[in-house]
């Protein structure tokens, strides 16, 4: 096939966190891609449990400085990046103070989600992107992988939709199992909109958005899906049946799929 540029959004990528079925695959992709040829960028959260000493961050001065506005609030873009040593691929990371940085991941010290998962999610898609923008850097492929990056779909097909960065990429979507306790809130929907992302495009669903309805926006806004893991919620499966979106079943031999179904999306 024709080597391609990807783009890879990741909620969680080993080993920044721990090992489970999405920070492996998040790990394991992006290198595979890259030894097939394949031009990759890879981006995450950076979450506060990374340790940046370690993990050898440093912050990306040219690509840093954004302001991003969020439920009438400035919030300042910070991009950081670091090698995995083991692949050579590397791996930026969207910072910022009150979202990332000084937090855990998706769950506070005593386990709750964070009541503002949902502005995080906003932040961390429109953070990436405006940063692959500032790369000059224009993707075939956005691959999106962990409920965190859901809203990217929806951003690529509607707010960026004419950006030449984003004009003639594909979406895929990657379905995990949920690692999401509660609903985003009410104002989560508010705060999505943003330029041709308007609300009305989010009339059809609940106002309390979860971890399904996360999925079903997702998949209504991706040209293809992929089932990750063995154990998906049945009801996004069936949704992207009734969607008529191509999907890639599950297989733990991964590489030569997920090539093949890029190439034919």
């Amino acid at each position: 096939m024709a080597k391609k540029k990807i783009l890879f959004i990741n909620q969680e990528i080993s080993p920044y966190v721990e090992d489970n079925k999405l920070s492996v695959m998040g790990r394991e992709l992006p290198r595979v891609m890259q030894e097939l040829g394949h031009e990759i960028r890879t981006f995450m959260p950076k979450w506060g449990t990374i340790n940046e000493r370690r993990g050898q961050l440093h912050e990306v001065q040219r690509l840093s400085g954004m302001n991003l506005i969020i439920d009438e609030t400035d919030h300042p873009l910070i991009i950081k990046v670091a090698s995995i040593q083991s692949s050579h691929v590397a791996v930026y990371f969207i910072d910022n103070d009150d979202y990332f940085s000084k937090r855990k991941m998706i769950t506070d010290e005593s386990g709750e989600d964070y009541p503002d998962n949902g502005e995080r999610a906003i932040f961390f898609a429109r953070g990436v992107l405006e940063t692959v923008k500032k790369l000059r850097w224009v993707p075939d492929v956005i691959h999106c992988q962990g409920w965190m990056s859901a809203v990217v779909p929806l951003y690529v097909k509607t707010a960026y939709a004419d950006e030449p960065s984003y004009a003639n990429c594909k979406v895929v979507t990657s379905l995990f199992t949920n690692n999401l306790q509660k609903d985003l809130g009410t104002k989560f929907k508010r705060c999505l909109a943003f330029r041709e992302a308007k609300s009305e495009l989010l009339e059809d669903y609940n106002d309390n958005f979860d971890f399904l309805e996360l999925g079903k926006m997702a998949i209504d806004y991706s040209d293809g899906v992929i089932q990750a893991d063995s154990e998906v919620n049945s009801k996004l499966l069936d949704h992207v049946q009734k969607k008529g979106i191509p999907i890639l079943p599950y297989s733990e031999d991964f590489a030569a799929g997920y090539e093949e179904f890029y190439d034919n999306i």
